[in-house]
């Protein structure tokens, strides 16, 4: 078997036949996002799809079957196909990444290759983390400031902050709202719903730096890493002003989920959260947090919660009526260390291999919205190292939620080897090695903090 991630059924009797470029296209009933693609002598290639989406997987599909070179910004002319039958679906309906560009800014042309990486491996949600104490990312057109002071800091931490090492140099960027009504119009092309998130009421240095008054204390855009002890006031006009920001924001992104983030808020602040959520709840949409909202007191129902902190909030979560995203730090976060080698990058968390992302089980799977992969990008400062960090790791959680759960990782090392890392190479992706990073991947000397 050659695709990836797993079809729920494949079959082929080791013929080929030569493709040109065409076939046929057929709406049928069946699982959302599904499809059916049959390869035969005497009818080439003909697809039957559920919906736009099954349409869109199956020529992904196709496109795998036609080869590597398939991949490549020129591809090739006639290929050969196998003589098959393909019938998929996905196993869950989120099937998420989440992108951390506050700490270290994606240039808009990077942002939209992640965006289709995220198409070939059939992932349908990206998770745009917009703020944090190191960066706002989103253009405020009612608060210019915004962008303007917080979109910059004049150094970054470089490795762990116990080092004390810095970069010595500039860091910063944003996303007009052109650009992110852009992506969002790109990702929908290839049926990926954006989910921006915006957070509060932690991780708000760099809007406290751009307007202090909305803040506990003041301060300038944050250079180092970790948790920020100064919080938002939760006071009506900090409330107001943020009101007006989820506003702007929901006149740019049309999508149902919205992040508020919710995290990490050091002494907490429950009326924040739950004013904000009412507010977004009032305005059509459904707030998306991170597993801390579960303590800020009675949430909106329809308040998705994604349960970083291991999957027991997410359990309770489930148990009082809120849709779970599992997204558990010791499974899924890919800016961790993928093993005990030395020559690891700036090592840091708990080793995540491969083969232990493959491994995951979301808990509750017959109930849970789905799950998500999660890329903070404090020690990932360039789309090198975003690939690096990601790749192959994101093909493996790709297969986690898309695939049925009776996986074979023996199977799946084979053909991620054998015809998926080829692909990624077509691609340009500069992901890790199985036996270990290039010399050029490494950061000899650059410090990690590894658990």
């Amino acid at each position: 078997m050659i695709l990836l991630p797993r079809p729920v059924s494949w079959t082929a009797d080791g013929t080929e036949i030569d493709f040109h470029g065409d076939f046929r296209v057929e709406r049928v009933a069946g699982p959302v996002e599904g499809y059916r693609l049959s390869v035969t002598r005497e009818h080439g290639v003909r697809v039957q799809a559920s919906d736009a989406a099954g349409e869109f997987y199956a020529r992904q599909a196709l496109r795998q079957l036609s080869g590597p070179a398939a991949f490549r910004a020129v591809p090739p002319g006639p290929v050969r196909l196998p003589v098959c039958e393909v019938v998929d679906h996905p196993r869950f309906a989120w099937r998420g990444a989440m992108l951390d560009v506050a700490r270290h800014f994606l240039p808009k042309h990077d942002l939209l290759r992640y965006v289709d990486l995220l198409a070939v491996h059939r992932l349908n949600v990206l998770h745009l983390h917009l703020t944090d104490d190191q960066g706002w990312r989103f253009e405020s057109k009612r608060h210019p400031r915004l962008h303007e002071v917080g979109g910059w800091r004049p150094d970054s931490r470089f490795g762990d902050r116990r080092s004390g090492g810095t970069a010595g140099r500039p860091h910063g960027g944003y996303y007009t709202q052109d650009d992110l009504r852009e992506i969002v119009s790109y990702a929908a092309e290839r049926h990926i719903a954006v989910v921006p998130e915006i957070d509060v009421p932690g991780h708000s240095q760099a809007a406290i730096a751009a307007y202090p008054e909305l803040g506990v204390s003041g301060g300038p855009v944050w250079t180092d890493w970790g948790v920020n002890p100064n919080v938002l006031k939760a006071d009506e006009p900090t409330l107001d002003f943020y009101r007006d920001v989820f506003d702007e924001l929901l006149e740019v992104f049309p999508g149902e989920v919205v992040g508020l983030g919710g995290d990490e808020a050091e002494g907490g602040d429950g009326r924040f959260v739950r004013r904000m959520a009412q507010h977004l709840v009032e305005r059509g949409r459904r707030p998306f947090g991170w597993d801390e909202v579960l303590d800020a007191g009675p949430l909106p129902a329809s308040t998705v919660v994604a349960s970083w902190r291991g999957e027991e909030p997410g359990l309770r979560a489930l148990d009082r009526g809120h849709d779970v995203v599992m997204c558990p730090e010791q499974h899924v976060y890919l800016d961790y260390r993928q093993s005990d080698h030395p020559d690891e990058p700036i090592p840091v968390g708990t080793a995540t291999t491969l083969e232990d992302v493959y491994r995951y089980e979301p808990a509750a799977a017959d109930r849970v919205l789905g799950a998500q992969a999660n890329l903070w990008t404090e020690h990932l400062d360039s789309p090198r190292r975003l690939d690096y960090a990601a790749f192959p790791r994101l093909s493996a959680f790709a297969e986690v939620v898309w695939s049925p759960p009776d996986r074979d990782e023996a199977e799946f090392l084979t053909r991620l080897a054998e015809h998926h890392l080829p692909r990624l190479d077509a691609l340009g992706v500069e992901y890790r090695p199985l036996d270990g990073p290039r010399p050029w991947q490494a950061l000899p000397g650059v410090p990690g903090f590894p658990r």
